[in-house]
């Protein structure tokens, strides 16, 4: 399959769970997003599958609180996973979140690859070193996404890549790629589709 081929049938919403016994497993290949809350994952979702609305967006942090599962007409399961990090809700709601979303990164046996978005304007927070720590320790391959590029400029997004390199020997399931993205312009869509098709 093409790059320009990927996504061009329908992505369909399988559904949200809050329980990690309620999500099926499909012998198919997995991909995730995750990232700080409001770090623009439902849009980049929609951005990459072409289809509007199919991640529920909010301006509201952590607005997406069950993890999410989209199916890729029977060849990829794509998972949108609840915002770390600050979030409009109770402590306790959110640390039932994030613990739910530990599990679910150690457990799942068909995930191959997971988006780890960070906002271009904010940068890489300790938060985000210690989701980095938590996947190499559950040995699942990772890539750096900045999002929301449309309001960053050329000098920051060196600097940003440059505190990615930082962090490569520090992080062994880091994979040495970093893309730069942006829903509102569709920056970034071929390159992160080239990725999935490596796990595909």
């Amino acid at each position: 399959m093409k790059v320009s081929d990927l996504f061009k049938e329908k992505t369909k919403f399988v559904g949200s769970f809050t329980d990690l016994n309620q999500i099926p497993f499909y012998n198919l290949p997995e991909i995730c997003f995750i990232g700080r809350s409001n770090v623009g994952k439902s849009s980049l979702i929609n951005i990459l599958t072409s289809v509007p609305g199919l991640a529920k967006t909010s301006s509201t942090p952590g607005r997406t609180q069950t993890i999410n599962l989209f199916d890729y007409i029977g060849k990829l399961i794509i998972t949108d996973l609840p915002g770390y990090g600050f979030a409009k809700a109770p402590k306790d709601e959110v640390k039932k979140w994030n613990d739910f979303t530990k599990v679910y990164l150690c457990g799942r046996v068909d995930l191959r690859r997971v988006f780890l978005l960070v906002d271009s304007r904010q940068g890489i927070k300790n938060i985000d070193i210690e989701m980095m720590k938590l996947l190499d320790e559950a040995a699942v391959p990772y890539i750096i996404v900045f999002t929301k590029c449309d309001k960053s400029k050329a000098m920051l997004e060196d600097k940003l890549k440059a505190s990615v390199n930082d962090l490569y020997t520090k992080h062994p399931a880091m994979i040495k790629c970093v893309i730069f993205t942006s829903s509102e312009k569709k920056r970034g869509i071929d390159d992160l589709k080239f990725q999935i098709l490596q796990v595909m």
